[in-house]
């Protein structure tokens, strides 16, 4: 049954492959003159020129970055309502990815109050005034230490 079924494929593999080969030797024969003569092409306008005040032909300057600093960016993502200071309740809101690393008993899992105790002294160590509120100097002393990338070993 294999062989006949293979036999049938082929067949119809190569007629498919002759009717290509068929379909591109045909001849392309010149199409005969029209009696209409044909339309003229239409018209090129020039491209617009720029204010013949502007002064030379610069570029269009890109848009400015944000000047704002690593530190700067890091404490407006925390500080929610943006007001300037990070309430207790910012801080601890993104801090839900650390979870396991705050493992404090080592049993693989984290409850919101070990959490929540690590995160609360965390803020109550950075809050140097103890107003219950981080001025952005006291939350530049929260910035993770960066270490550095290994080199590569091409």
């Amino acid at each position: 049954m294999g062989r006949l079924l293979a036999g049938g494929l082929m067949a119809l593999l190569l007629v498919a492959a002759g009717l290509f080969w068929w379909q591109g030797r045909a001849r392309n024969e010149p199409v005969p003159e029209l009696a209409v003569a044909p339309a003229p092409p239409p018209s090129v306008e020039p491209l617009p020129q720029g204010d013949e005040d502007a002064v030379g032909d610069a570029p269009p300057m890109p848009p400015e970055a944000s000047p704002q600093t690593r530190e700067q960016k890091r404490f407006a993502r925390y500080d929610r309502n943006r007001d300037g200071v990070i309430t207790r309740i910012e801080m601890m809101g993104s801090r839900t990815r650390a979870f396991k690393a705050l493992d404090k008993d080592g049993d693989n899992l984290l409850s919101f109050e070990e959490w929540a105790v690590a995160t609360s002294d965390r803020f109550g160590a950075a809050d140097t005034d103890r107003d219950g509120k981080l001025t952005p100097a006291e939350f530049a002393a929260t910035a993770p230490k960066r270490s550095a990338k290994p080199k590569c070993k091409c």
